[in-house]
């Protein structure tokens, strides 16, 4: 890294940071970008917990947890659970599903998931 990058890093804020970090750790898997994200197709999107929250929809409980890639969230919702053994905040996972519009963020519903290693 030369003066300008060293820099560069230092006037960079704690988002720019996170988000180059994140965007630098899902490159080589290959899965679509949050940014562009085509909905109502299925497609395969891998991201880092962000945040998680128990939040009943229709009086049936939902963990909602919410993935980012460096490039932008989604929001990823399992109905009728209340946890899922080994998501956890700073985790990572690839998520399988139909993603769609509800309101300003992008949602997908009972998808299929994989945790990653790295």
């Amino acid at each position: 890294m030369g003066i300008k990058g060293f820099g560069k890093k230092l006037n960079a804020d704690n988002q720019e940071i996170d988000s180059d970090r994140l965007c630098e750790r899902f490159k080589d898997y290959g899965f679509a970008s949050l940014e562009n994200l085509p909905l109502r197709n299925r497609i395969k999107i891998g991201g880092e917990v962000k945040r998680m929250r128990i939040k009943p929809r229709s009086g049936i409980p939902a963990v909602e947890i919410v993935i980012n890639d460096g490039t932008g969230e989604a929001t990823v919702i399992f109905s009728g659970r209340r946890n899922i053994p080994g998501i956890e905040h700073g985790k990572c996972l690839m998520v399988d599903g139909v993603p769609h519009r509800d309101g300003n963020r992008t949602v997908i519903l009972n998808p299929a998931y994989s945790l990653l290693t790295n």
